[in-house]
């Protein structure tokens, strides 16, 4: 942290090269954490290009010829090159998925916690860096290069994913695709960054911070994954249209309205009938009403993933804010500038 002097005289908080030079100490004191970066992202970007090309086109292939063999073969495909094509594809979005995780921990036991217990935060703060300052660049330089990591990798899944979607027949919705696309791995990364940096200003200590920031993200995630479902509001039918759901509609509930005109969700009366007709027979003959169905279609996509990233970051910038309040109050008790 010595290179962040500044020459005699000159204010550091006046000084455009304290910046930089903070920077660059950032980047030297944990240029370990930014090669394993940048080789995870292009390991897992070149994971990502050869499912979408060679791997997915020998995959169609070998299906193809099984199908032509065996029909049962198309529902239960397990060829070689599909198996693997398969693995690429679930390995690499559980890497997009999760790598938020990877940064929290590293935030929190590497970035901050173990600057402070080893002591070197505080002689930073001794040698012209404020607190304040240090901790800005703590954040700033991190961020950076995860947003472009991450903006490289969600383009890239993206491609692969809309092409997978006709080969594995995997909808938008489900658990283990929705989470690594769109906006919501670049949120829950910053995310897990600000949560790090909060965990490891509070315990002091690295690996307590990691299991700390670790178990935050964890239960930030959790909850995500249980209500962003509700994050944007659901469209609901009632009568033949109820009987007709889009085939890419994820359906969340579906139900009957008596006589009375009581709602009651979580029933298959009359799933079965044919068309409006076949309906009202059905409706009449068992003193019900109307059906109906609530859904998200697939153009609901883009609106739950703004809103949960919104969501997401809201947390973050609560994280970090916390983070430099926290920080400005135990510098102050120390007598360090801030």
């Amino acid at each position: 942290m010595t290179t962040l002097l500044t020459a005699t005289g000159t204010s550091s908080s006046a000084s455009p090269g304290v910046g930089r030079g903070l920077a660059r100490s950032v980047l030297r004191l944990h240029r370990s954490a930014l090669w394993l970066w940048l080789l995870l992202v292009a390991v897992v970007s070149a994971a990502l290009l050869w499912a979408y090309g060679p791997g997915f086109d020998a995959a169609d292939t070998d299906l193809r010829e099984r199908c032509r063999a065996s029909v049962e073969a198309c529902h239960f495909p397990d060829g070689p090159a599909f198996i693997r094509y398969d693995r690429v594809v679930s390995y690499s979005t559980l890497a997009v998925t999760y790598l938020p995780f990877l940064v929290a921990a590293w935030a929190g036991a590497a970035l901050i916690g173990r600057e402070l217990e080893n002591g070197t935060a505080h002689l930073a703060w001794t040698q012209s860096v404020s607190p304040t300052r240090w901790l800005a660049a703590k954040l700033a330089v991190p961020a950076l290069l995860v947003t472009a990591g991450t903006a490289v990798l969600i383009p890239l899944h993206r491609l692969m994913w809309n092409q997978d979607a006709g080969l594995r027949s995997m909808d938008w919705y489900e658990r283990n695709v929705y989470p690594s696309s769109g906006t919501i791995p670049l949120a829950y990364a910053l995310c897990g960054l600000a949560l790090g940096a909060l965990a490891g200003l509070v315990v002091g200590r690295a690996l307590p911070a990691l299991a700390v920031a670790f178990a935050a993200l964890l239960a930030v995630f959790h909850l995500g994954n249980e209500y962003r479902l509700s994050l944007w509001p659901t469209v609901t039918v009632t009568g033949a249209k109820a009987l007709n759901l889009p085939d890419d509609a994820l359906q969340l509930d579906r139900g009957v309205i008596t006589d009375e005109g009581t709602r009651i969700g979580n029933n298959l009366a009359c799933v079965d009938a044919d068309g409006a007709a076949g309906l009202r027979r059905c409706l009449a003959g068992s003193d019900l009403d109307e059906i109906w169905a609530t859904y998200h279609p697939r153009y609901h996509y883009w609106p739950l993933q703004l809103a949960e990233t919104g969501v997401v970051l809201a947390v973050a910038a609560l994280a970090v804010t916390a983070a430099f309040v926290l920080l400005r109050r135990r510098t102050a008790t120390e007598g360090v500038a801030v």
